[in-house]
């Protein structure tokens, strides 16, 4: 049956039971192609059926489909014509594991953070009626998503706005850790009551139509409803704040759901589906453990088991530190958003649950709840990807910087990230970070030096970044000493050579992950006759300006590396001393990423490109 679709046209030429084994076939396309290239399983096992019924009821391009974060778009680009090009996901030069509007026209708006769905379809829907169009629009968001604060907002303006669209909510239990909070428990609710809302609107046209008696009558009838409402589907929400909520329905009946998306497109108003999915629906192991294969790697599909054994990695390593610190220090908690398994906060939840806390997709919440803390005397760690930092900027100015509260902020998965591509780049924070006030921002070299960071960052009693990348450290080259940290203080990590004393001189400044690399360059420059030393500068704020400027008074070429964006970062932070300093004659090659947003790849594959 897959072999027949090229584009959803072709999807409404089917019957029911044609749909039913496309949808298994998709199922079995999707596990081998993950299987190999890695990516989010769970996900877009979890909405096979909703994607057919949406392509089945709605006409894409001109229909407008917005899907939240967009990781779960894998079975919409099998159905918009990239079914071949599937097996080049998420690698370079193929195609992305989210929605991406130069990929296809069937992709309305590129994504891949969370919450945003509901704005854009907004936007989108307002557009449309200022220009007099007529399509549908269409938000599909998952229940883990309504955590997030943006998708509140977008909610509350589409209620006031009474302007027509459908919020489809794809309710599946889990973001990437299980779902917590109020929200889930409402949600929860509305998941036990029996099928309540059926379609009234062809019965009100025509009461409404009676003379004289009709209008009445409807408002009796909807006064009445409501009532039972209030008792059978608690706080109604939804409805409350201006949403015709339709479901729950069952997301995995390609019936039903086509039914409930036909029936969307008569209400002239917002409408709010309400889809009940299974993640990792018709893949055993993944239902079992959602969570594991949200994101995975290359896997073993009878066994479910990574094909490349996991090793120890940057997060790990913080996560076990901050257990040691936090069983010497009871003052320290955690805080994560949604992604207590990611930064490596698992055992530490099952040790000191009482000093654990998960807001959610909620980054914003997570740094002005951990300036509360700090306010009050504890010492917050919160661990986030680099890339979702950039959620919380304001907050990290506005309640933790100004007030110089000793929040420790980790930044998980900095620098060049991969296969996830544009949206998942940590390679801004750097720049972003440098700008602002009374923080501290530090990155280490190796493992070792993470621990060091984070003792050090737990007595200092100030603001302070700590970034590292995703995966474990240098595999062949290692460290043995490690000089104790002191604020804004850099390390020569190897020294100029005193037999080479009259030969070309060349400094190489770089910063965490990255000092490996300026030990191989530091390997060739010499095999060439140079004489090199190497700066681990350690703290990218304050600056060690001392130590960088008598090197650089003893260089004719300095060279710069890191694993963020060229500006902003260390590159012009050492252009800046130059420049101040009025130091002559200075050679300086920077190696960093390009001002662009990088995309998918290897991390390997995309140094190789851009360094």
């Amino acid at each position: 049956m897959l072999e027949k679709i090229n584009s959803p046209d072709d999807v409404k030429k089917l019957n029911e039971q044609e749909k039913e084994q496309l949808a298994e076939e998709i199922r079995k396309y999707i596990l081998e192609v993950v299987s190999k290239n890695g990516g989010h399983l769970a996900s877009n096992l979890g909405v096979v059926e909703l994607t057919i019924a949406l392509h089945s009821v709605f006409n894409v391009p001109k229909d407008k489909i917005i899907w939240d974060v967009g990781h779960q778009t894998y079975v919409h680009k099998i159905l918009t014509g990239r079914k071949d090009e599937l097996k080049t996901l998420r690698k370079l030069n193929g195609i992305a594991g989210f929605p991406k509007t130069r990929e296809s026209e069937s992709d309305c708006f590129d994504t891949g953070h969370s919450s945003t769905s509901i704005s854009v379809a907004l936007g989108m829907a307002r557009a449309r009626n200022l220009k007099g169009e007529d399509h549908s629009v269409i938000a599909v968001i998952g229940d883990g998503a309504l955590t997030g604060g943006m998708a509140l907002e977008g909610l509350n303006d589409v209620g006031f706005s009474k302007c027509k669209m459908t919020v489809i909510l794809n309710d599946n239990e889990m973001s990437i850790s299980p779902n917590l909070g109020g929200l889930n428990k409402f949600l929860s609710k509305l998941r036990t009551k029996k099928l309540y809302t059926k379609s009234n609107i062809s019965a009100k046209k025509i009461i409404w139509k009676i003379p004289g008696v009709g209008k009445p009558i409807v408002k009796i009838v909807q006064r009445v409803k409501r009532s039972i409402k209030q008792l059978i589907i608690p706080k109604m929400f939804f409805e409350d704040i201006g949403f015709t909520y339709l479901g729950p329905v069952d997301g995995h009946n390609i019936k039903e759901l086509e039914n409930i998306l036909n029936l969307s497109k008569q209400v002239e108003t917002p409408v709010l589906i309400h889809v009940l999915t299974k993640k990792g629906k018709g893949y055993e192991i993944a239902e079992n453990s959602p969570d594991k294969f949200h994101a995975t790697g290359p896997f073993n599909i009878e066994t479910g088991e990574a094909k490349s054994p996991k090793e120890q990695d940057y997060s790990k390593i913080f996560g076990n530190k901050l257990i040691e610190l936090a069983e010497k220090n009871k003052n320290i908690v955690a805080i994560t958003a949604s992604m207590k398994d990611g930064t490596g906060l698992a055992e530490f939840q099952r040790k000191f649950p009482e000093r654990f806390f998960d807001v959610g997709i909620a980054e914003q919440h997570a740094i002005t709840l951990a300036a509360g803390m700090a306010k009050e005397g504890l010492i917050p760690v919160v661990p986030i990807y680099s890339s979702f930092y950039q959620r919380a900027y304001d907050q990290v100015i506005h309640d933790v910087a100004i007030q110089s509260l000793p929040v420790i902020m980790c930044v998980d998965r900095a620098g060049i990230v991969g296969a996830d591509g544009e949206t998942h780049q940590g390679l801004l924070d750097m720049a972003f970070f440098r700008l602002v006030p009374n923080l501290n921002i530090m990155a280490p070299k190796d493992f070792k030096e993470l621990e060091q960071m984070l003792e050090f960052a737990i007595d200092l009693k100030k603001p302070i970044v700590i970034r590292y990348p995703r995966g474990g450290e240098d595999k062949e080259i290692k460290f043995s000493n490690h000089n104790k940290i002191e604020i804004g203080k850099a390390e020569i990590v190897k020294e100029f050579s005193e037999s080479k004393e009259q030969q070309d001189k060349i400094t190489i400044i770089t910063i965490g992950k990255t000092v490996t690399k300026g030990m191989r360059v530091a390997k060739a420059l010499e095999e060439d006759g140079k004489n090199v030393q190497v700066i681990n500068m350690r703290f990218l704020k304050p600056i060690d300006r001392n130590t960088v400027i008598e090197a650089i008074k003893q260089s004719q070429k300095v060279i710069t590396i890191e694993d963020g964006t060229i500006i902003g970062g260390l590159s012009t932070a050492i252009k800046e001393i130059i420049a101040e300093e009025n130091l002559a004659n200075i050679q300086i090659e920077s190696h960093a990423y390009p001002d662009k947003f990088i995309e998918q790849g290897s991390p390997q594959e995309l140094e190789n490109k851009y360094w």
